[in-house]
């Protein structure tokens, strides 16, 4: 990611209903959810979330798929890494990487099932 691409992606993402959009995308993974859905949940106009969706879109943060006659969106992850990478290359200089420098492991322990 180059300087221009990193701005673009902060730009769509500073913006409270953007910033939301892409949050409820994130945490939905991969497969993502339709448009009419993602108005529902964040209370949009779907004039508006389209407006927003797009913006997301150009800025290479979001995928689209359709499917059937739906219009799905997910979180692009490559371009989430590739802007954490750009906002985090060379951190302190690398000489050091303090923990909070470093990816977050997923540590999360699998669930037991009960007997």
């Amino acid at each position: 990611m180059n300087t221009q691409e990193a701005i673009g992606a902060l730009g769509a993402l500073a913006h409270d209903t953007r910033l939301a959009l892409y949050r409820l995308l994130v945490e939905r993974g991969p497969d993502g959810l339709p448009a009419g859905v993602i108005a529902d949940k964040l209370h949009i106009l779907p004039s508006s979330l389209t407006f927003h969706l797009q913006h997301l879109h150009r800025a290479r943060l979001i995928r689209q798929r359709r499917v059937s006659r739906r219009l799905f969106y997910a979180a692009d992850f490559e371009a989430m890494t590739e802007l954490v990478a750009y906002l985090t290359k060379n951190c302190c200089g690398g000489a050091w990487a303090p923990p909070s420098c470093l990816p977050v492991a997923n540590t999360a322990q699998p669930k037991r099932r009960s007997a």
